[in-house]
């Protein structure tokens, strides 16, 4: 994917997830809480990607607008919570003041709270979704933010600080934390744009690998990466006696590993048969991204 259609695609993102905020009536400070979450950045991989998988089978987005603007609510909500005191405690995010910095506690809980439940509302009231496929679109997306998937993984992440685990185990957090909500991603735009059921499949073997690319990656950047282009403060995992791929397989073995799940994903793609899609280009843009 070029950066041109890269960029179209984020613009195409930011204008649905404005149009759609833009007119929630809250109170002044709630709202401007909201419009600060919804504007603070942000690459919109994951609805970018739902997008690629949908238009490897169709060209028609109208039916992919709700379940985008969705999902990066739910994304969003989750980097909310993440970086509240009780889990990361982090002040940055993006490379600004992170939602409870800026305005407090409290309030950060509740957008990330409204954001969750009004991804799931839009989806109901969604005029262009079939009542099968929006039960379809509701199913991939509770599940991956919810007990199965993010939830999980984001408490098995804190249960693991100041632990040993292995690379086994330190896996599964991040395909739950990560991974779940990039593979519902994939899923719900192939399932949407029509894909056959062996070739959802295949795409989402391909997604779990994209998922642990990314989560690779991310590690790698925590080590080598710097403040200013990844927009929050490096060895911050470090910081939290977290357990990384690099910290456990050194960094050689880590970009190995990420390597490997490359290579991976690609033949997963074959499987697909999806040869002239932007989705190739998500495997390079996850593994080789340098914020």
């Amino acid at each position: 994917m070029n950066k041109q259609t890269l960029t179209e695609k984020q613009n195409w993102i930011n204008e649905k997830l404005y149009q759609t905020t833009n007119h929630i009536q809250l109170p002044n400070k709630l709202k401007d809480a909201l419009m600060y979450a919804i504007e603070s950045g942000g690459k919109r991989l994951r609805p970018i990607l739902m997008l690629s998988a949908f238009e490897a089978f169709s060209n028609h987005r109208d039916k992919i607008i709700t379940p985008a603007v969705a999902l990066e609510f739910i994304h969003t909500y989750s980097l909310i919570h993440d970086d509240l005191p009780a889990m990361d405690d982090d002040d940055l995010r993006r490379g600004k003041a992170t939602l409870h910095k800026k305005f407090d506690e409290a309030t950060a809980i509740l957008i990330g709270d409204g954001l969750l439940t009004f991804a799931f509302q839009t989806i109901t009231t969604s005029s262009k979704l079939e009542a099968e496929e929006k039960v379809y679109v509701l199913s991939q997306l509770s599940k991956s933010a919810g007990f199965e998937g993010m939830i999980s993984g984001q408490f098995m992440d804190i249960e693991a600080e100041n632990r040993h685990i292995s690379p086994e185990v330190l896996s599964e957090i991040h395909h739950k934390k990560t991974g779940e909500l990039i593979r519902s991603s994939v899923r719900i735009g192939a399932y949407l744009g029509g894909a056959t059921p062996p070739q959802i499949e295949a795409l989402d073997e391909y997604a779990r690998y994209l998922g642990i690319i990314f989560q690779v990656q991310d590690d790698i950047l925590d080590v080598i990466g710097s403040e200013e282009v990844i927009g929050k403060p490096v060895g911050s995992d470090e910081s939290l006696n977290k357990s990384t791929y690099p910290q456990l397989l050194g960094m050689d073995g880590a970009i190995k590993r990420r390597d490997h799940y490359m290579l991976q994903a690609k033949k997963s793609l074959e499987e697909a048969n999806v040869a002239q899609s932007d989705l190739w280009e998500f495997i390079e843009l996850f593994g080789n991204r340098t914020h």
